[in-house]
């Protein structure tokens, strides 16, 4: 079902109704997206495909690359399994819906509604359910410690006054997609409990 946008004439897609198709063939409701469409090989594909920073880097450095250095992150911090596996599927929601930069997404509220809706369905379905807001903090920790590395090697920013956050050095070497899409499974089968 559409409606009509009577200011401009367009006929406007009903939320219910929009789709995409995915990596493995699948359709999926990237607004309204139900946990069981939710695919990890979809997820790792797209990911190992996707450029951090908007592409805005000296080399191709792939979002799913980022996701997997969280998780090793995470495991060198002794965090829990589940937070592992959160902080491996803390962007899952790019694989489906993109990103947007975060000098942009502070102002697109309904984007970011949309995104954080689209990733508790991705910990539902991987069986994490909603995180605690101890473990949101420590994947966001995590998360923020990796931006930092990257905005210094990748975008030749100053280093941080207080220097690096992170434990273990991420690995930002350019690697092939077809790499890094196998060793995100290969994490996600250590730490998803079926």
């Amino acid at each position: 079902m559409s409606s009509k946008d009577t200011e401009s004439g367009m006929i406007m897609p009903d939320e219910n109704t929009v789709y995409m198709k995915t990596y493995l063939g699948n359709r999926l409701n990237p607004i309204k997206p139900d946990a069981k469409d939710i695919k990890i090989e979809d997820v790792a594909h797209a990911l190992s495909l996707l450029c951090r920073g908007n592409g805005q880097v000296t080399h191709f450095y792939s979002v799913g690359q980022h996701c997997i250095n969280a998780a090793k992150e995470a495991e060198t911090r002794n965090e829990s399994d589940r937070v592992i596996l959160a902080s491996l599927l803390h962007d899952a929601s790019e694989a489906y819906m993109s990103d947007v930069i975060r000098p942009i997404k502070q102002f697109l509220p309904k984007y970011i509604e949309i995104e954080n809706n689209f990733l508790d369905k991705v910990y539902e379905r991987f069986g994490l359910g909603k995180l605690t807001e101890e473990e949101r903090i420590k994947v966001k920790s995590i998360d923020d410690a990796l931006l930092d590395y990257d905005m210094v090697e990748l975008l030749k920013e100053p280093m941080p006054a207080d220097g690096y956050k992170f434990l273990r050095k991420p690995d930002i070497e350019f690697r092939p997609f077809e790499e890094v899409e196998k060793e995100y499974i290969q994490i996600f089968k250590k730490y998803y409990n079926e």
